[in-house]
C-alpha cells in the first residue's frame, strides 16, 4: 500500500508540473494569435460598456418622450432618440446588458448539462448508449422551429406566474439551453474515454478511490480544455439565437430592450431611419465575431498537436 501510494503521489507531482508547463506554453500561444488578443480587446469594451454605461449614462430607457421623436443625434442624446422619444444609446446598453445575460446563462446551463452527460456517458459504461442515442435525438430536432413552439406554448402561463420579464427571461434562457447541450457532451465523452484508460486514473483506481472523487478531482478537471472552447463558441450562437427570438416578436416585451428586440423595432421604419437597425445589428456583429476568435484561438492553443510543434 505504501508503494502504491507513493507511486501515485509521483504521478500526480508529475502531472501538475506537465499542467503547469502545458498552461504556460496555451497562454503563448493563445497570445500569439492576434484575432483572438483582438477578440478579447473588443469584448472587454463591450463588456465595460454594457455594465458601467448604465452609471455613465442615467437616461432611463424606457422613458417615453413624445416631443422628441425621430430626433437625429445631440448633445442631450448622441446616438438620437426613436419613434417614441427613448435614448437609443439608453436602449443599446440595455439592450446589450440584457443580450449578454441571456448568452453567458443558457450557455452556463448547456454547458453545465453537457458535461454532465459526458462525464456519465464516458464513465459509466451502462449508461454511455441510453446517453448518446438522447443526445443523437436532440441534434436531429430542429432549433429554431422548437424554440419557436416552446416560447408560444410556454410564454404567457411563465408570464402570468413570474412576471413578464422574469418569466420570459426563464423561459429563453431555458430554451436555448436545453437545446444547445449535445456538441458539448460529444466532447466530454470523447475525452473522458481517453482519459480513462490513463495512468493516474488506473493508480487512483488501484487504490480503491471512489467515483466521485475520481471525477471531481482526475476527470473534470482534465475535461476543461473542450468546454472552455465550447463555451466560447456556443456563447455566440446562445447571442444569436436569443436576437433571431426576439427580432421575429417573440422574445422579451417591447418595454424591455435587447439588441434583437431593436432590430425588430426598426425594421417597419429602416429607410428612414437606417441607423436603428444599424447599431444593434453592429453592437451582435463585434460580440460575436469577438467570441469566435477568442473561441478559436482557445481551440488552437490548447490543440496538443499544435503545441507539439
Amino acid at each position: 500500500m505504501t508503494e502504491r501510494g507513493s507511486a501515485l503521489t509521483e504521478v500526480a507531482a508529475t502531472a501538475a508540473r506537465r499542467r503547469s508547463s502545458q498552461a504556460r506554453d496555451v497562454w503563448r500561444r493563445f497570445r500569439s494569435h492576434r484575432g483572438a488578443v483582438i477578440g478579447v480587446v473588443i469584448l472587454g469594451a463591450i463588456l465595460l460598456a454594457v455594465i458601467a454605461g448604465p452609471w455613465l449614462w442615467q437616461l432611463d430607457p424606457t422613458a417615453l418622450a413624445m416631443r422628441l421623436r425621430n430626433k437625429g443625434p445631440s448633445l442631450e442624446h448622441p446616438l438620437g432618440t426613436d419613434q417614441l422619444g427613448r435614448d437609443m444609446l439608453a436602449r443599446l446598453i440595455a439592450g446589450g446588458r440584457v443580450s449578454l445575460t441571456v448568452g453567458l446563462t443558457a450557455m452556463g446551463l448547456a454547458l453545465l448539462l453537457g458535461t454532465l452527460v459526458g462525464v456519465c456517458a464516458g464513465f459509466l459504461r451502462g449508461l454511455d448508449g441510453v446517453l448518446m442515442r438522447l443526445t443523437d435525438l436532440f441534434l436531429a430536432l430542429p432549433l429554431l422551429p422548437l424554440l419557436l413552439v416552446m416560447s408560444m406554448l410556454f410564454r404567457e402561463p411563465l408570464s402570468q406566474w413570474l412576471g413578464a420579464e422574469t418569466g420570459i427571461f426563464l423561459l429563453i434562457v431555458t430554451s436555448i439551453g436545453g437545446t444547445s447541450w449535445m456538441h458539448t457532451a460529444r466532447l466530454v465523452r470523447g475525452e473522458v474515454l481517453s482519459l480513462k484508460e490513463r495512468e493516474f486514473i488506473l493508480a487512483a483506481r488501484s487504490i480503491g478511490t471512489q467515483r466521485g472523487k475520481m471525477i471531481l478531482r482526475h476527470i473534470l478537471p482534465n475535461v476543461l480544455s473542450p468546454i472552455l472552447v465550447s463555451a466560447t463558441l456556443g456563447i455566440a450562437s446562445a447571442i444569436m439565437t436569443e436576437s433571431s427570438l426576439s427580432f421575429l416578436g417573440l422574445g422579451f416585451p417591447p418595454d424591455f430592450p435587447t439588441w434583437g428586440r431593436l432590430l425588430y423595432d426598426a425594421v417597419d421604419q429602416i429607410q428612414l431611419y437606417p441607423m436603428r437597425a444599424i447599431l444593434p445589428g453592429i453592437a451582435i456583429s463585434l460580440t460575436v465575431l469577438s467570441v469566435n476568435y477568442i473561441g478559436d484561438g482557445l481551440r488552437d492553443a490548447m490543440d496538443p498537436r499544435i503545441r507539439g510543434r
